[in-house]
């Protein structure tokens, strides 16, 4: 009876980190000739989350995953854009991945019962250790923690660039351009293309994942064929392109971090009452764009529970906090006058708040776990990305899928949290009378888009249940690695 080891390498990240632990778990419930370590990889600075979230599992988590931590990694973020910093950061880490498959290999080797190293396991963005896994002789795969809508896109630009010579940062120039993408009903806009792809500098890097990818045995994506069956059968049709197994929506809907006071605040409300706005756990706003908000929600008069971060501090961590005082970006008195219908929170139990029956409408940035947790709900979305392929996802659930409302499509905000576009320079400000505009037609009861959306949520539950579209395509992913892991 064989046995399988697989060793998954995401990037630092909760968003990536979480996925690979619920992927891990669904895996190794699924078989139980499979064994996974995940590495826990972390940026110096960043997320103070990973260690209490790896803690609490400790006690929960199947004895066949366990957590490795490399010894922390010294490169200087601050005299380097951050996609820069993050290769430089991998490429450091390669000896440190090297040593944890040895350990494994050694660790096992003269225990004919024990599981053989059968491949890495690569966050999308870490698809430079595919030479370490080449080092052992064993096969490589991709866990895509976002959509097919986003890979296909950039594997179509990559094609257009390796194989046409086209160079696509020249889209920065034209954001009224469209290109025709396989698998896309509409044709995408150059202006929802992430920022990274139409850098001129870092657009070969980008691309150059993406071309890497092509040399893995398969890429496991976090998505289900009911929700992107056009775009995962384009993919599928590829020349010389690794299996696709959309194995989504993996989350962590069981997350038991839900904080009592807003729990009891949800509980008061009517069913479907409360739009819900959240903007991730690296989403923020400046004082000017923060008061459009709030003249937008006491002006619609819709009950509102706000996840409200203040922006990062220079010199400081580059993540949100928590505003110890939100009077001190509010409108004057806006908390009094709407101390009956809303309320304001730091960090959101976003989970938790999704899943409450309260909970009527979503105004997200439309990060792709956010999506999926938001149609698992079956709560609606209005779309206002901020960030990498944020305003893909936007374009596709609102002109593809017919599954969100639009605030914006394109908004978007540069690494110094600068909100820009592509015609200029200039801080751009969402106006309170477009948010309310959006937030009303979010929070229609009968609309067309609520039914489309609770019956996706019928959908991607079933896709997970045995016999379900993800349920067969993770089959047919372990069937695969068994076949892949090389002879002793």
């Amino acid at each position: 009876m064989k046995k399988a080891e697989l060793v998954f390498i995401p990037i630092p990240g909760m968003g990536h980190l979480v996925s690979t632990v619920e992927i891990a778990k669904i895996l190794v419930a699924q078989d139980h000739r499979l064994s996974i370590s995940v590495l826990i990889i972390k940026l110096p600075g960043f997320d103070s989350k990973v260690s209490e979230y790896v803690q609490s599992l400790s006690t929960s988590i199947s004895d066949r995953i366990k957590f490795i931590e490399p010894p922390e990694n010294q490169v200087d973020p601050s005299d380097l854009k951050p996609p820069y910093f993050l290769s430089k950061f991998l490429e450091n880490l390669k000896p440190h991945v090297r040593n944890v498959a040895k350990d494994l290999v050694e660790s096992r080797s003269g225990q004919p019962d024990s599981p053989r190293l059968a491949g890495f396991v690569l966050d999308m963005f870490c698809t430079t250790m595919i030479d370490v896994a080449d080092e052992f002789g064993v096969p490589s795969y991709v866990f895509f923690t976002s959509g097919a809508g986003f890979l296909r896109l950039m594997t179509h630009l990559q094609a257009l660039s390796d194989d046409l010579g086209k160079d696509i940062s020249e889209y920065k120039d034209e954001p009224d351009a469209e290109l025709v993408v396989p698998g896309f009903g509409n044709p995408v806009p150059a202006k929802v293309f992430p920022s990274v792809v139409v850098d001129k500098d870092l657009s070969p890097m980008i691309l150059g994942q993406f071309g890497n990818m092509r040399k893995t045995k398969g890429l496991l994506v976090n998505t289900f064929m009911e929700l992107e069956s056009n775009i995962l059968q384009s993919l599928s049709q590829q020349g010389e392109f690794p299996p696709i197994y959309p194995v989504g929506p993996i989350l962590n809907i069981n997350a038991t971090d839900s904080t009592t006071d807003i729990v009891t605040w949800l509980d008061r409300q009517p069913p479907s009452s409360v739009v819900f706005l959240c903007f991730g756990s690296m989403g923020s706003f400046g004082g000017e764009q923060v008061k459009e908000i709030a003249c937008a929600l006491e002006h619609s008069g819709v009950r509102f529970l706000w996840s409200l971060r203040k922006p990062p501090q220079p010199g400081g961590p580059p993540v949100p906090s928590d505003y110890t005082d939100p009077n001190e970006v509010l409108p004057e008195g806006f908390l009094d006058r709407t101390a009956e219908i809303g309320k304001i929170i730091g960090w959101a139990p976003q989970v938790a708040i999704l899943a409450h029956p309260s909970v009527g409408g979503f105004v997200s940035h439309c990060g792709w776990n956010s999506t999926l947790e938001s149609l698992w709900f079956g709560v609606p979305i209005a779309t206002w990305p901020l960030a990498a392929e944020q305003q893909l996802n936007a374009f596709k659930l609102v002109r593809e899928f017919g599954l969100a409302v639009e605030i914006k499509l394109d908004y978007r905000k540069d690494f110094n949290n600068d909100a820009s576009n592509w015609n200029g320079p200039g801080l751009v400000i969402v106006k309170a009378e477009e948010i309310e505009r959006g937030m009303i037609e979010l929070m229609e009861h009968d609309s067309d888009i609520r039914k489309r959306v609770k019956e996706m949520s019928m959908k991607s539950r079933k896709a997970l249940l045995e016999g379900g579209s993800s349920y067969s395509s993770l089959c047919r992913f372990i069937s695969d690695v068994m076949e892949n892991m090389p002879l002793e």
